[in-house]
């Protein structure tokens, strides 16, 4: 018996109203922020996933305590960093802002993760740490952080071109360290800017002073205490977005509900990118609703995604069934995330009778007739839900790991039926 999943096909409009849980970013930034800080605090709308529930396991492993209260609130208390273990999973968040805490503990602190996370680059901030004055073994996963208590800090220059976090994950930590941080990016393109401009906006509203060079390369914040403070956590827009897109391949409408007004999340883009391809896009309230073309025919997109490159998946499986070409730029850096998305959104087009090029950084997609068939989700949650869209109006299509999308989301499957079926 296949042990796949075939993802729902539908032959009418889709019409839906969703509730997407909490943002992973602002979830795993706050809980770093509020290990930091200097007492209690408290997140409201946290969102329950695989990488949250690593962030929360490796941050208690080392001397944070952690409650899940009843009212669904999460309090977090900081106490004296120690030495531990830390499961990484997949969670670029985990593997990239937790070695910043960790040379603030008092020993070693064992960084490991899954197969693939083994592969994943580590050695931009694991360098960093160590040019601030960190003692580290290994540069990739397994790793060692041989904790010291406190790190000296001051200023050290990276080529972040893999990715932002590596700038986010110094930031987080940086006003503890005794110099404070200045971090300078080295590289030629820098991906993902809007999460660094989410990692300062943070640390601002927990008292710390950050600022960005006006010509975008550089970013200090100084030493300071990190106050306690009660987050409220937005939806996450990126997880948002298939359902969305489900609207826009099925000529149908999608609500969902509490888009917030003025956001850093990159999934925000999303808005523009639906009205680009045909879709009508627009507030409702304080929700975002959109509707598909009335005559089914998407329009590709040209388009740079480098600072939107986790909406990569979603693009891509809009334009392989749109009528119009799409040109995907700016992405380089998606073959080192949880899987090659690059090669893998190729692959899994093509594999469906769809014409997807690699291109050196991004992909071509031409309008062509697709089929069913097996679609691998290569333990990526988001080439998961790649795969869900494109089934809902090609019969047959099966997406061979649907529980990677616990990743991010505790319940896709049951979300994405509850959209079709009510």
């Amino acid at each position: 018996m296949s042990s796949n999943w075939l993802a729902p096909y539908v032959s009418a409009p889709i019409d839906h109203e969703i509730r997407i849980p909490g943002s992973k970013s602002i979830t795993n930034r706050a809980y770093i922020l509020a290990a930091l800080a200097d007492g209690t605090s408290v997140l409201t709308g946290t969102l329950r996933s695989r990488d949250t529930d690593l962030m929360s396991r490796a941050l208690q492993s080392i001397g944070v305590e952690i409650t899940d209260e009843a009212d669904g609130t999460t309090t977090v208390t900081p106490g004296a960093f120690r030495g531990g273990e830390v499961d990484c999973g997949l969670a670029g968040t985990v593997m990239r802002f937790v070695p910043a805490v960790a040379v603030l503990a008092e020993g070693d602190v064992l960084f490991d993760g899954d197969e693939y996370a083994r592969e994943r680059p580590m050695s931009t901030i694991l360098d960093a740490l160590r040019d601030l004055g960190a003692d580290i073994d290994g540069d990739t996963l397994p790793f060692t952080v041989h904790g010291a208590g406190a790190i000296e800090g001051g200023t050290v220059e990276i080529d972040a071109s893999g990715s932002s976090q590596f700038v986010s994950g110094l930031l987080l930590a940086g006003a503890r360290f005794d110099k404070g941080l200045t971090v300078r990016h080295t590289g030629d393109s820098l991906p993902s800017t809007p999460h660094i401009d989410m990692t300062i906006e943070m640390l601002r509203d927990a008292g710390v002073t950050g600022s960005r060079s006006e010509d975008g390369r550089s970013w200090t914040v100084e030493p300071g205490v990190i106050r306690a403070r009660d987050w409220a956590i937005e939806p996450d827009l990126s997880n948002a977005t298939p359902f969305l897109a489900a609207a826009a391949v099925t000529g149908g409408r999608v609500t969902v509900k509490d888009w917030p007004e003025t956001t850093t999340q990159p999934g925000d883009a999303i808005r523009d990118i639906l009205t680009r391809m045909g879709c009508t896009v627009e507030r409702v309230g304080g929700d975002l609703q959109v509707s598909g073309p009335a005559d089914g025919r998407l329009t590709g997109v040209d388009m740079d995604m480098g600072d939107v490159g986790e909406l990569t998946p979603t693009v891509a499986a809009l334009a392989a069934c749109a009528s119009t070409p799409s040109r995907l730029t700016g992405v380089a850096h998606l073959r080192g995330h949880e899987t090659d998305r690059l090669a893998a959104l190729t692959a899994e087009i093509t594999g469906l009778g769809g014409d997807c090029t690699e291109l050196e950084d991004g992909l071509l997609i031409q309008p062509a007739e697709l089929h069913g068939g097996l679609w691998h989700a290569y333990a990526d949650h988001r080439m998961a839900t790649a795969g869900a869209i494109i089934g809902l109006v090609v019969e047959g299509v099966e997406v061979d790991d649907i529980a990677s999308t616990s990743k991010t989301m505790p319940d896709f499957p049951g979300m994405w039926s509850g959209m079709i079926h009510g």
